[in-house]
């Protein structure tokens, strides 16, 4: 399993992540939950409960899931975050998590009068003192542990073998102290008088427990803290709460306040549980919805690069057409018994401005996708409606289609790329030779207008009387993709939305009469005077 040495993926483990000011907030309003608890269970902690043995095998059956849980996930937390702290720290929640099963064996009066296992008076209150000094004995060996790691951890070594040890040393010291607990009483510290009552011996273990909760405190305070670091706080506020009522509050065992001790030590064993569960949860939403908008900015990319190349291969298209229409023009010329090299020079000067138009082509769609603004001037829009229309002069006359032209004479100059808008111009006069070309019962008419609109817009139409369009295609006509052609790309259109929308104007088609269809574009009209270059007005003074 791959370990996380990056800083930058530190920040997204639960032993490294800060606590957020929320997260704070509810550790503190945890604890001060466990106080009023605490306070409102001291006044009956000395009423007996008769008959309530049968429960303890419920509450150790809780006790042993959770830790069991809790220590698997601290083992799965070190796969991923190499340190001797989280291992030690796993290991202590395995640890206190066998013990829980000789602890609930070796009771007595659940099982059998003196226990299962052979147990003597002494082997449950053995086994109670590791799980009550082993818990803070842990916790503080993961916090020095913490507070003396420095400098990258050895990603290269593997972690089974490490878990497989933290494993074997938890069982090492469960079964060393179920051991040492099932040995001859007479042999084993004497921390009951009876079943019922201990020793004054016994005080030392719940002082030695509250001494290491205390110690572990403090040196997780002392440290920058990490969500998994303000959490085992509150475990041992939960565990320190759980000894005092055991040990010096209760009446005993099987009294209230033993079992209040009880439903506190539960709480404490599954804080970590709940937390890791929780964190891990909203980690795991984070990993989700970073892979949604990673996929989410792959299929942008992946749209882009496709209607990119639909862009080229859709512009490029119409050059290379009449490049080679011009070409089969001067073969022509060339093949005439006496050849016309005017002619022949002619379609050739109109292969190389093809070629050069390509190329500026291919530029402006590259700008247009590396979000560069095109290279704009005050231009005469007829003057682009010429051109264009005499550089498909030959397709038209191939096609044997009319040219109509009504351009307004004195028309305002508007601010923009040449190159773009003579773009849109082929765009639209091509579709409408397209439309055309079944066209049989009717003259094919390709009707060119300009005018100006109102105070601030100039307005161009293209007329066909070709097939028209249905409603429903009008609708989708300028979507990226959608074609009404056989062969076609269907970026055509929306590559000449796209260009008017970007000079300011807008495009929209409708119906012609009696047939066809009609493109309509804006753009906004220049009126104010061109200014001089700062050069030309200094030469005009001298």
């Amino acid at each position: 399993m791959r370990t996380s040495d990056d800083p930058g993926d530190q920040r997204f483990l639960l032993a490294t992540l800060p606590p957020r000011a929320g997260q704070t907030r509810l550790a503190v309003g945890t604890v001060a939950g466990l106080l009023v608890a605490l306070a409102i269970a001291a006044p009956f902690a000395r009423l007996t409960t008769e008959g309530t043995a049968v429960l303890l095998p419920a509450y150790a059956t809780a006790v042993l899931l959770t830790e069991l849980m809790t220590a698997v996930l601290l083992f799965a937390l070190y796969a991923t975050q190499r340190t001797p702290a989280l291992l030690a720290l796993a290991a202590g929640y395995l640890t206190t998590a066998l013990l829980i099963v000789p602890w609930a064996l070796t009771f007595p009066g659940v099982f059998a009068p003196t226990g299962l296992l052979g147990a003597g008076l002494q082997s449950t209150a053995i086994v109670a003192a590791g799980r009550r000094i082993g818990l803070p004995l842990f916790i503080l060996a993961y916090a020095l542990l913490k507070a003396m790691e420095a400098g990258p951890r050895e990603a290269h070594r593997p972690a089974l073998p490490a878990i497989a040890g933290g494993m074997a040393l938890a069982a090492a010291l469960a079964g060393g102290l179920t051991a040492f607990a099932l040995a001859d009483d007479a042999h084993l510290p004497r921390l009951m008088v009876d079943t019922m009552r201990e020793t004054p011996l016994w005080m030392v273990v719940p002082v030695t427990a509250l001494a290491l909760c205390a110690a572990a405190l403090a040196v997780l305070g002392r440290q920058r803290l990490s969500v998994l670091d303000l959490w085992l706080m509150v475990v041992l506020a939960a565990w320190a709460i759980e000894t005092c009522l055991l040990s010096f509050i209760s009446g005993g065992r099987f009294s209230a306040g033993w079992w209040s001790g009880r439903v506190f030590g539960l709480a404490a064993s599954s804080i970590v549980l709940l937390v890791l569960l929780a964190e891990m949860t909203t980690l795991y939403g984070r990993l989700v919805r970073s892979v949604a908008a990673e996929r989410r900015v792959r299929d942008a990319r992946l749209a882009s690069l496709e209607a990119l190349s639909a862009s080229i291969a859709h512009e490029v298209n119409q050059p290379l057409a009449s490049m080679v229409t011009n070409a089969g023009a001067g073969l022509r010329w060339l093949d005439r018994p006496s050849p016309n090299l005017v002619e022949v020079r002619a379609a050739l000067k109109r292969i190389s401005d093809d070629g050069h138009r390509a190329a500026r082509v291919i530029a402006c769609i590259r700008d247009s996708f590396r979000k560069t603004p095109p290279q704009r001037s005050r231009l005469d829009i007829n003057g682009v409606i010429r051109s264009a229309l005499d550089r498909t002069e030959g397709e038209r006359r191939l096609n044997r289609i009319a040219v109509r032209t009504d351009l307004q004479q004195r028309l305002p100059p508007v601010n923009g790329s040449t190159v773009q808008l003579e773009q849109v111009l082929l765009n639209l006069i091509a579709n409408a030779d397209d439309a055309m070309a079944t066209v049989t019962d009717r003259p094919r008419v390709l009707s060119i207008r300009s005018r100006r609109r109102g105070l601030t817009d100039v307005i161009v139409s293209v007329e066909d009387t070709g097939t028209g369009l249905q409603a429903s295609q009008e609708e989708r006509l300028f979507e990226p993709f959608f074609t009404t052609k056989e062969h076609g790309i269907g970026m055509g259109l929306t590559i000449c939305q796209s260009i008017v929308e970007a000079h300011g104007g807008r495009l929209w088609v409708a119906a012609n009469q009696p047939h066809g269809a009609v493109f309509r574009f804006t753009l906004p009209a220049d009126d104010e005077p061109e200014r001089p270059a700062a050069g030309a007005e200094l030469e005009r003074t001298r």
